[in-house]
């Protein structure tokens, strides 16, 4: 996606990095187009780099900074790149949320940088409470001290996660994490992901009560839908021997 006012050069730019001309006569620029209303539109371009067919999808933003009054102008992008999350993902968890203890996760995370990591965590929970997804519960606790780290561990959710196994020495000190020309992203750090918090909550402080909702609510759910549908296969073979 290239963004910029019409006529600032975005196809031109486009068209000499692909050493191709993605506009045509029927499918002309953003700038040469009558009507330059905002809106997205994305498109599928078929190239042929180094004898290699590529699928280059061009997301086309026309009259974007043309209006008189340019306030929110940003939002159709902004709304465009929210909605990439994908449908599979969403489609996914609606049908295992009753079947299965589901937290969510943001992989890679190090290819997202602090900002972008806490809007995407906000465009994630506001996804899955849209499409009344039920995602694993934290038990409330009493102990004030727990309580407080309760909700820092609730509020790191969905977890932004890296991982390696890759050793390296930072400082003195052998950590695992990736090496970047800037610097290493320590996989056990919490000020650089959620991978730690993750791990405890997982194999230490939620371990039970994770098991406990697997056993007394998705198990009883999944026999009970069993029992009756069993109940009612039996009644309908009932009604048909009379």
């Amino acid at each position: 996606m290239v963004v910029g006012e019409s006529g600032l050069g975005k196809s031109t730019l486009i068209n000499s990095l692909f050493l191709s001309d993605l506009y045509s006569a029927e499918y002309p620029g953003p700038s040469k187009r009558h009507n330059k209303t905002l809106q997205i539109n994305p498109t599928q371009v078929l190239l042929r780099e180094g004898g290699v067919q590529l699928k280059l999808n061009v997301v086309d933003t026309p009259g974007f900074g043309d209006a008189v009054d340019n306030s929110n102008c940003w939002e159709p992008v902004t709304n465009f790149i929210d909605s990439k999350l994908k449908p599979l993902d969403i489609e996914f968890m609606k049908r295992l949320h009753d079947k299965v203890n589901i937290i969510p996760l943001i992989a890679k995370a190090d290819t997202l940088t602090p900002e972008e990591c806490r809007d995407f965590k906000k465009t994630i929970l506001n996804e899955i409470e849209k499409n009344q997804i039920r995602i694993y519960e934290f038990p409330d606790v009493e102990d004030e001290e727990e309580n407080g780290m309760l909700k820092k561990l609730k509020e790191r959710v969905p977890f932004a996660v890296v991982g390696s196994n890759r050793v390296m020495e930072v400082n003195g000190k052998k950590v695992r994490g990736r090496q970047y020309p800037w610097g290493v992203v320590e996989v056990d750090n919490l000020q650089h992901n959620d991978f730690l918090a993750l791990r405890d909550m997982l194999i230490r402080t939620h371990m039970q009560d994770l098991r406990d909702v697997t056993n007394n609510v998705h198990y009883e759910n999944y026999r009970y839908k069993k029992l009756a549908n069993v109940s009612a296969t039996d009644g309908k073979v009932k009604d048909g021997s009379r």
